[in-house]
């Protein structure tokens, strides 16, 4: 067997570059680089590993493994996985840290992976395997466990966990992770921790591990018995509704579900994830679902008899904590590719298969079967109903400053149908959910299940590099898809330093910033459950009180902020016209050539105008032994919504 002399590190780098992912939709046959590039902060622990490794091959060829430069190690893991989720977790991107902070920093990134079943490579270095040096600097010592390091931080939140004590583990630990990473239903973040001094270390690599190898999508077809059951509750019921989630986009599913939407008429809702499975204004679109959801798929989910889950995990937002589905018969059919998340919801009938060629067999099967009349009423109206009340939110003229309706309203009017909006914490993803219309698969990206502030310019960062490079792929790099990151000033001052990775290469990134001088969400929910917005907005202290409730709103310009960082900035003063100054300045924005870096469009929001009502609710525990009247008002309230909690729903295929 032929061998290479190489470092770990060497020998690290050059196995992923030879990694290359597989998939088949149909006739089309895909092939990509699982892992296009590396980023990396160097620190002790890596600088003399892995980024001599990047330096060396970098030198000798930039296209083995290019670097990229970022801020912060937990805005890097979000450009991972910004990019994987555009790339519909086809590919992603490696971070390489230090050991101690650099590494640890990377933790919330890992759970954000993890959380939202997409995948990260993490490369968090570790103290020494040989421990000659014992301690040292950033090392955490425990007299209880001499092998616990920081980076065992990571075991929960990781997909899969190795550490490569000696240079031959490098081998396995490689493999496995690429399983891990490549795999639908397992996928997530991949932290493979390495000790410094392995890093720098010389071993004997195979020539056949560092040759090209595939790693082919799984996407296996549903059984016969398991489309049988779908099929016979799906006739026997009167009600049936789709709640279509993100695994309809990592299956390339729209198209399939569009056919048995239209076949059958069954109504379909969606979850954050699975916006942009349907047209807005499809009509067997009901729109959004849940707390964040639309009257619309609230009344029709409320009725229904049957559930049909495609590619959803059901969390709270979408269940409406178990509130949203009151027939006193309802059931469950849920296809999804990982069985964890199928045999949610006591479902009667779990179809573990791809969402894609579920939906195709399940459309067949069906031929000839149509809801029923008084069903297909009931989606136009709702549907109708809703329509009616975003465009009146949209149309709202507050002055001086507009609401966040109106805000949203003017972005979508102002985006082209194949530009993503990308958001992720506050009150912006349940008023996005809600409200913004999307005609294109790719057209949304909001990030809820980890729902992380600091996420939405990391990871709108992610999503552009995603973007150029399909734009590279089809020959037209210029026609790279616009990313309008809508953040607020809350989620922008926990991590905006990436618009300076964007200022370095030149990445065309739009960021509406919405200034409202605090946390409107938790600031609306505050209220709601009686804590008086306490703690959500940026004042003054008041000393004598220890209050920061009702001091001078702080004087934070982030528009000169962002200037500061090399930003182009346009601002969007308040006052008569200001919506149609925030539409100008959105195209004027969009019209900057690729290439020409970020451009921030800066205006500011009555933070106390909220979004229409779902009139749908979300478990948020309140007190019952308060002392405050609002949060006694609030109790009384709350125990009125839990009436309606239904703790257990479905029931097994033996008794359906």
């Amino acid at each position: 067997m032929s061998t290479r002399t190489l470092s770990v590190s060497q020998a690290l780098v050059e196995f992923l570059a030879n990694q290359w992912t597989v998939d088949r939709i149909g006739a089309e046959e895909y092939r990509q680089r699982t892992v296009p590039g590396m980023f990396g902060i160097f620190g002790h622990g890596n600088v003399a590993g892995v980024g001599q490794a990047l330096k060396q091959y970098q030198a000798e060829d930039p296209t083995v493994m290019p670097y990229y430069q970022g801020r912060n190690e937990q805005a890097q893991v979000h450009q991972a996985v910004g990019y994987a989720r555009h790339t519909r977790r086809r590919a992603t991107f490696a971070v390489s840290t230090s050991i101690g902070p650099g590494a640890t920093n990377m933790v919330t990134g890992a759970a954000l992976a993890t959380t939202n079943r997409l995948p990260a490579l993490l490369f968090p270095s570790d103290q020494f395997a040989s421990r000659r040096p014992d301690p040292v600097l950033q090392q955490l010592e425990r007299p209880d466990a001499n092998d616990i390091t920081v980076n065992d931080v990571f075991r929960p939140v990781s997909r899969y966990f190795d550490r490569v004590w000696r240079p031959e583990q490098l081998f396995s630990a490689l493999l496995n992770g690429m399983r891990v990473l490549t795999d639908p239903a397992e996928t997530g973040a991949v932290t493979i921790a390495l000790p410094q001094d392995v890093q720098a270390e010389a071993l004997e690599v195979p020539e056949e591990f560092l040759a090209p190898r595939e790693w082919r999508i799984r996407r296996p077809a549903p059984e016969e018995e398991d489309v049988r059951a779908a099929v016979a509750a799906i006739r026997a019921a009167e009600r049936p509704v789709v709640i279509a989630g993100g695994g309809v986009h990592y299956a390339f599913a729209t198209e399939a579900l569009r056919e048995f939407a239209e076949a059958t008429g069954i109504p379909v809702a969606y979850t954050q994830a699975g916006v942009g499975v349907l047209d807005w204004d499809h009509p067997q679109c009901l729109g959004a679902v849940g707390s964040t959801g639309s009257t619309a798929s609230n009344a029709v989910v409320a009725d229904a008899d049957l559930v049909i889950g495609i590619g959803t995990r059901y969390e709270d937002f979408t269940t409406a904590s178990r509130t949203a589905f009151q027939h006193p018969d309802v059931r469950f059919v849920n296809v999804n590719v990982a069985a964890f998340d199928a045999y949610k919801q006591g479902t009667a009938v779990p179809v573990v298969a791809d969402a894609r060629k579920t939906l195709v067999e399940l459309t067949k099967a069906l031929g000839g079967y149509r809801v029923g009349a008084d069903l297909a009423a009931t989606v136009e109206a709702e549907k109708r109903r809703w329509d009616a009340t975003v465009d009146a939110a949209f149309g709202e003229r507050h002055l001086p400053l507009p609401s966040q309706n109106e805000i949203i309203g003017a972005v979508n009017e102002a985006m082209d149908e194949r530009d993503v909006v990308v958001c992720a914490a506050g009150s912006l993803p349940g008023d996005l959910h809600k409200m913004w219309r999307v005609k294109d698969p790719y057209g949304y990206h909001v990030e809820y299940a980890f729902s992380c502030m600091g996420y939405e310019i990391a990871g709108g960062l992610g999503v552009k590099r995603a973007a150029v490079a399909e734009a590279e792929r089809a020959g037209a790099p210029q026609d790279a898809r616009d990313v309008v990151v809508m953040v607020g000033d809350g989620s922008y001052l926990m991590m905006h330093t990436e618009l300076v990775t964007a200022v370095a290469e030149g990445l065309k990134l739009v960021v509406v910033l919405i200034q409202n001088h605090g946390y409107a969400s938790i600031g609306a929910l505050s209220e709601q459950l009686g804590s008086q917005r306490f703690g959500t907005k940026y004042r003054y202290l008041d000393g004598e009180r220890h209050s920061f409730d009702d001091g001078s709103t702080l004087p934070i310009d982030l528009a000169t902020n962002a200037e500061s960082l090399g930003v182009r900035v346009l601002r969007v003063e308040p006052g008569e016209g200001v919506i149609d100054r925030l539409q100008a300045a959105v195209a004027e924005a969009k019209a900057v050539p690729e290439g020409s870096g970020p451009v921030l469009v800066h205006v500011e929001s009555d933070p106390l105008i909220d979004a229409p009502s779902s009139e749908s609710w979300w478990d948020v525990p309140v007190t019952g032994t308060a002392t405050l009247a609002s949060t006694h008002e609030a109790y009384e309230v709350y125990q009125q919504h839990k009436s309606r909690q239904r703790p257990l729903l479905g029931e097994s295929r033996r008794n359906a």
